[in-house]
């Protein structure tokens, strides 16, 4: 029970710590021109099209783990060894 206690004072001194070092800034002398803008959204764009490249690239193989199938590939390849070896 301590231990539960103990956890959740970690969590709280942690959270809170990351909220005030969030919320402390210090003046930042830069200039940001309209580009930039424009560069951020191309970068979230780009990682938005890399994520739905990687998926589309493992999604097989991330639906026969969500599944718990083995591959179609696999079955017939057991099929015509157990075939071969008759």
């Amino acid at each position: 029970m301590k231990m539960s206690n103990y956890k959740n004072n970690k969590v709280f001194i942690a959270i809170a710590t990351a909220v005030s070092l969030g919320t402390w800034a210090l003046p930042a002398h830069a200039y940001l021109d309209p580009g930039t803008g424009s560069m951020l959204i191309q970068g979230i764009i780009g990682a938005v099209a890399a994520a739905g490249v990687a998926l589309k690239l493992y999604w097989y193989k991330i639906k026969l783990m969500i599944t718990g199938r083995k591959a179609e590939s696999e079955t017939i390849n057991e099929s015509q060894n157990s075939v071969s070896k008759d």
